[in-house]
């Protein structure tokens, strides 16, 4: 299963964004050298893996596609061990995409995440779409997170009733207060 990779894979990433953010993402397609139609094929050849039933599954299918994990750490959620794994993208270099995977490969959560050294924008003039994501913004003060219940997206809301809402764990849109 050679036919999907990290620039693909940023690709089906985008397909979900185009929902919010179809700007950004029309730039994102020409930077990958690409047009929506590639977008489109890459997909539907993601959707047609994750139903395949002789494709990889879990874990054994993010790395079929992006190749093996740059950094893999074991973490513990309570009495649970985890296993974080993380790949960079070329669309977003500092930021990676990681996925929180249980000891036998199932996928329990994936979104971009900051890269370790990669600075945060200052939130203090306000919140940067497609630079911050959800970590950056759940650490500001009064922050709380809200889980809109359709994958890949979440929210954030803040004091004063402002909302920054997500896609794969990278900021899309800020709402604020009518």
């Amino acid at each position: 299963m050679r036919g999907l990779a990290r620039r693909e894979f940023c690709l089906v990433l985008l397909r979900r964004m185009a929902d919010t953010r179809p700007d950004l993402v029309a730039d994102a397609l020409t930077r990958l050298g690409a047009d929506r139609a590639e977008a489109r094929a890459a997909h539907r050849r993601w959707q047609a893996l994750q139903h395949a039933p002789r494709a990889p599954h879990g874990l054994s299918l993010q790395s079929a596609a992006l190749g093996p994990p740059a950094m893999s750490d074991e973490v513990r959620i309570g009495d649970l061990p985890l296993v974080v794994h993380r790949w960079p993208l070329p669309l977003w270099p500092h930021l990676l995409w990681e996925v929180l995977a249980d000891p036998g490969g199932a996928v329990l959560g994936e979104q971009l995440v900051r890269a370790p050294g990669s600075p945060v924008p200052p939130a203090s003039s306000g919140l940067l779409v497609w630079e911050h994501v959800v970590a950056d913004v759940a650490a500001l003060p009064g922050a709380v997170g809200v889980d809109p219940g359709v994958q890949p997206r979440w929210e954030v809301h803040l004091p004063g009733g402002t909302r920054a809402r997500f896609v794969w764990g990278l900021l899309q849109q800020v709402d604020a207060p009518a």
